[in-house]
């Protein structure tokens, strides 16, 4: 069986590229892991949600995986699931923003 965490531990290692793109995307990933959790750990899935946000399950799996999602969208797919959206914001050194 192929173990994606390996392939990408792997990955980061070997390939500098690839570690320099996925460092650039953490934050993206980040977020999207927090939406799928919050779901699986309210216990619903996909479908469930996608009945309470109105929406086909397909339309979920867009949200989470990250392509377009506004945040009127997150702000709806975390009140459907009983969760409301805080946003924190951090300085970042120099050499981060630019």
């Amino acid at each position: 069986m192929i173990n994606a965490r390996n392939i990408h531990k792997d990955l980061m290692d070997r390939d500098a590229e690839y570690n320099k793109e996925y460092t650039i995307l953490e934050e993206e990933f980040a977020w999207i892991d927090a939406l799928i959790k919050a779901r699986v750990n309210a216990g619903i899935t996909q479908a469930e949600l996608a009945i309470r946000l109105g929406v086909s399950q397909p339309a979920v799996a867009k949200i989470e995986s990250g392509r377009n999602v506004g945040i009127k969208t997150i702000k709806r797919y975390a009140k459907a699931m009983g969760y409301s959206l805080t946003f924190d914001l951090q300085f970042m050194p120099k050499e981060r923003n630019a």
